[in-house]
């Protein structure tokens, strides 16, 4: 794997937290590899429950690593927001843009799992996309009520399926997708509000 083929010279990296590992890794880029050893395992597990295949959930997971490289420079540390949150966001992106793309090379049309669907982000929120507004998220995210903002960061930022909600929070599949479903409509309020008043 990629971990196997990166090196790093400096020594006791394991007081380091992810954050500072990746703003280090600017400079030094063999320090990357800390992050990948990391967080490699539970990046392949979540793409492999989104795409199936061993292969595409490791060329997805390799992407997403790619990309946090790429865009170290928007990572700021969030009260709320970890940087595990900030991978698994970027890599539910890039699997999920996988998936579609092999659903169109198949001729098929992209029939996605409920729990799938409902973690895609819909038509009004398109804003997720990029980046280099997390921190307008996180802000948005912060004016909601408690619970609320707790199902969509379990959902969309840590990238747990409906199920494992339900399981954490002592809930029924139903009541997490109507909670969702509300949650989201709030936030949507609370984005706007925050741009367009």
């Amino acid at each position: 794997m990629l971990a196997d083929i990166m090196s790093f010279s400096t020594t006791d990296l394991s007081l380091l937290s992810d954050a500072e590992v990746l703003a280090r890794s600017q400079k030094e880029p063999d320090l990357f590899a800390v992050l990948v050893r990391r967080y490699e395992a539970p990046l392949l597990r979540r793409a492999r429950t989104i795409l199936k295949s061993p292969e595409d959930a490791e060329e997805a997971v390799q992407d997403a690593f790619t990309k946090m490289y790429l865009y170290a420079d928007k990572y700021h540390t969030q009260e709320g927001a970890s940087f595990s949150s900030w991978a698994y966001t970027i890599l539910n992106r890039v699997a999920y843009t996988k998936y579609r793309m092999k659903m169109a090379e198949w001729g098929k049309r992209a029939e996605l799992e409920p729990e799938h669907y409902e973690s895609l982000p819909d038509a009004k929120a398109e804003f997720l996309e990029d980046l280099s507004i997390r921190n307008e998220v996180l802000s948005a995210l912060a004016k909601l009520p408690e619970t609320a903002a707790k199902i969509l960061k379990l959902q969309f930022i840590e990238g747990k399926s409906q199920e494992e909600i339900a399981a954490s929070e002592g809930l029924s599949i139903p009541a997490v997708k109507t909670r969702v479903h509300r949650a989201k409509k709030l936030f949507k309020k609370s984005y706007d509000e925050q741009h367009y008043d």
